[in-house]
């Protein structure tokens, strides 16, 4: 081991070092290569020792995947390639004048709408603690243990700032203005294999589509799962090389201290940006963390003691005996170092933050092009931000009349002022960064961004971008959508379409005994996204004594093939669309079972199935009333929507005949059961009639009592359980002499 706390008198002192540093890995190398395949962890398979204490992710797998490249004899030579070419930089190089170096840094959020499409604020969390952390000024540095305290003048190490900063590019590749964060939305994010997840962000982000060298920017990619690991990367090699994928990998869970991170996982991304600045483990290149054999290894970096490894909190550890060191006593472990696995880092040492400014020196992995001036440049990253584009968002895009809306101006990257338009908003004009309008007639009305940086100005406009929603009128409603040329435009159904994909849309010519409909092209959609049809208000603040009130609807959907797994919700809201919560969910074979490997449209009645949603209880009894439809693709056929009636309980007597046959109703199956929540009944019917249902309990007291409109053919009733206790119930449909029995949980 070299001696800590080394000092360079020349560039020849230095480079003798570092040939020692290359022998001790070559060493290290080939021990290794006759071990790793009996010690390293599957890919994509959790290796609890590499996990930190409560955590079921591996914290960080780079040594796990340099372990498997080491069989590769020719990665082994790059190695020592790699290391040659250092240590001959270093040699002909001048000094490191200690300036400030800057980093051009990219998020990459890939997600699908679930719990890992976090907040742009998030993200940028995460890189306010970086920066703070390169630039040691994180305030808990101040409190490291003693042995490693500023105040202690025999300290063996203290905190040092590694005079490294990161800067947002706003520059894509192609030239593209940018906040520095794309967004692609795809199924990708829960995919543990990383070529299909960077090939979706180079294919789908919303920025620049194509490669983002490894060697013009640091690639940060964010999402849902990355094969079992909280974050990875690779030490900088020409190996690697200087491809998109010389990046980090991290799951959302681990960025940031807000939104879905917490102060004690918002330093992975420290800890991988070492990695990326090629710094090991403290414990050196082998496998895991806790390992006694750790103790014969080295990591390199002469002001770290020898160590095992932690994966949790222990300030006192002591796990390598006689590591005297540089002061002559046995020294405690540097527990709380960004490259351990504690839940306390706090700190880089002196020569591991000269380690990585030498990294980023040096021409392996394209690390000294990232920070060259031309390069911050290229990638807006050089600090002279301008105004590249107005843009602007909002909380939501449809309210009802009198509701606000909160505006946020998100021009990039420069603004000095800017004046927003309000078309039939309250106020009609605002210069605020962020303002709050009201609107007062329904409509849909544009909206108008000048934003300037006090030489250029840019203006955004969206027209048709605000939905003003008059109240609904009173049930019940019957929708045929026999009245639009068109679903553009109209207050009445609002299509929100996630994936910049196929949309709902009108069908002229294919509808439930008329010709029209409404239809998602969905033959031919890539899996993954999401398609939303919603409704205008409702005023069901009318009904004040019914027992129930139904949300039926006809659909009719095919499969492309026995393995596609869609899913349709519908979705109520008693907030005009403010909030949402979903009271059906027809997913799989439920949605339907039959396959068509061509562009399918229905054909006949049978083709059609009706669902009666009887769970739209009192909560929902309000004057803006709304209900939507979501779709979430998976690569199958089309699916059509039609005949969208709400009604209170009792049925009226001019929409369908009373049930006059005792074996009307058959083919009846009853899920889930036993339930933890709504039932779903599934039955047929020869004729359009009303069909009544009872639950009863034990003792023979009607729990509950509903009546649909059925239509002929296939039907599917959804009933509320929420005033049921948990036990066994029967259910009994008139129509029919089948009384089935069920369990709620």
């Amino acid at each position: 081991m070299v001696d800590k706390c080394v000092s360079y008198t020349s560039n020849l002192d230095k480079t003798v070092v570092l040939m020692k540093r290359t022998m001790l890995s070559i060493m290290a190398v080939f021990g290794l290569i006759t071990t790793a395949s009996a010690q390293q962890a599957t890919q994509n398979q959790i290796d609890p020792q590499n996990c930190r204490q409560g955590e079921s992710v591996e914290y960080c797998r780079q040594h796990t995947y340099h372990a498997e490249m080491l069989n590769n004899p020719a990665y082994v030579q790059s190695l020592a390639d790699d290391d040659a070419i250092r240590a001959q930089e270093q040699a002909n190089g001048t000094p490191d004048n200690g300036n400030i170096m800057y980093i051009p840094i990219v998020f990459h959020l890939l997600h699908n709408n679930g719990p890992e499409f976090i907040s742009d604020e998030q993200i940028l969390d995460a890189f306010e603690i970086l920066n703070r952390d390169f630039m040691l000024q994180n305030a808990d540095a101040n409190t490291v243990v003693n042995a490693f305290n500023a105040s202690n003048p025999q300290a063996w190490a203290i905190p040092d700032s590694v005079e490294i900063q990161f800067r947002l590019a706003t520059k894509a590749p192609d030239g593209t203005c940018f906040t520095g964060i794309t967004h692609t939305v795809s199924s990708a994010t829960n995919s543990s294999n990383d070529n299909t997840r960077i090939n979706a962000i180079v294919n789908g982000n919303d920025v620049y589509n194509g490669q983002w060298p490894g060697n013009r920017y640091l690639n940060i990619f964010i999402a849902g799962d990355i094969g079992g690991a909280a974050g990875y990367t690779y030490l900088p090699s020409n190996w690697i090389g200087t491809g998109m994928d010389n990046g980090i990998r991290i799951l959302h869970q681990y960025v940031g201290s807000i939104g879905t991170g917490n102060a004690g996982t918002s330093r992975a991304l420290t800890h991988e940006v070492g990695h990326w600045l090629n710094l090991p483990h403290p414990w050196g290149g082998t496998n895991n963390p806790g390992v006694p054999s750790n103790c014969n290894d080295d990591d390199g970096i002469d002001d770290t003691p020898d160590c095992q490894g932690v994966t949790s909190c222990q300030l006192a550890a002591n796990t390598c005996s006689g590591d005297n060191g540089y002061w002559g006593f046995d020294q405690i472990d540097n527990v709380e170092n960004y490259m351990d696995y504690s839940y306390c880092s706090k700190m880089f040492t002196p020569d591991q933050a000269q380690e990585m400014r030498d990294a980023l020196n040096s021409s392996v992995g394209g690390r000294s092009n990232i920070k060259s001036a031309s390069n911050l440049a290229l990638t807006g990253a050089d600090g002279n931000l301008t105004l590249c584009d107005a843009a602007f968002s909002v909380d939501r895009t449809s309210i009802c009349v009198g509701e606000s809306i909160q505006f946020s101006d998100d021009s990039y990257n420069a603004v000095t002022s800017r004046t927003w338009t309000f078309q039939g908003g309250t106020p009609a004009t605002s210069t605020q960064e962020n303002p709050t309008v009201t609107y007062n007639t329904p409509g849909i009305y544009e909206v108008e961004l000048s934003a300037t940086d006090g030489v250029t100005t840019d203006v955004e406009t969206k027209t048709g971008y605000i939905r003003v929603l008059a109240n609904g009128g009173a049930v019940p409603v019957l929708e045929g959508f026999e009245n639009y040329s068109s679903l553009d435009n109209i207050t009445e159904w609002e299509v929100v379409d996630h994936g910049n994909n196929a949309e709902w849309e009108l069908s002229s010519t294919t509808g439930l005994n008329s010709p029209k409909s409404v239809v998602l092209p969905n033959f031919g959609q890539s899996a993954g996204n999401f398609d939303e049809l919603v409704s205008e208000p409702m005023d069901l603040s009318g009904i004040t004594s019914q027992t129930s009130m139904t949300l039926s609807f006809r659909y009719a959907y095919r499969k492309r093939n026995t393995g596609n797994d869609e899913t349709m919700k519908v979705y109520v809201s008693n907030t005009c669309g403010e909030t949402w919560v979903a009271r059906k969910t027809l997913t799989g074979p439920i949605l339907g079972a039959d396959v068509s490997s061509s562009s399918w449209a229905p054909s006949s009645e049978s083709d059609w199935v009706t669902v009666h949603m009887t769970n739209i209880t009192s909560a929902y009894w309000v004057d803006n009333f709304r209900f939507k439809f979501e779709f979430e693709s998976d690569g199958g056929n089309n699916v059509y929507l039609d005949n969208i009636n709400i009604y209170p309980g009792s049925p009226s007597d001019n929409l369908v005949a009373s049930i006059d046959d005792q074996e009307a109703v058959d083919h009846i199956t009853l899920y889930p059961n036993p339930t933890e929540g709504d039932i779903t009944v599934r039955f047929d019917v020869t004729s359009a009639q009303a069909v009544s249902m009872q639950v009863v309990d034990v003792t023979g007291k009607v729990v509950n009592t509903s009546t649909v409109n059925a239509t002929t053919g296939a039907n599917m009733v959804v009933l509320g359980t929420d005033a049921m206790a948990p036990g066994m119930y029967f259910l009994k449909i008139d129509g029919s002499n089948t009384s089935l029995q069920f369990v709620v949980k």
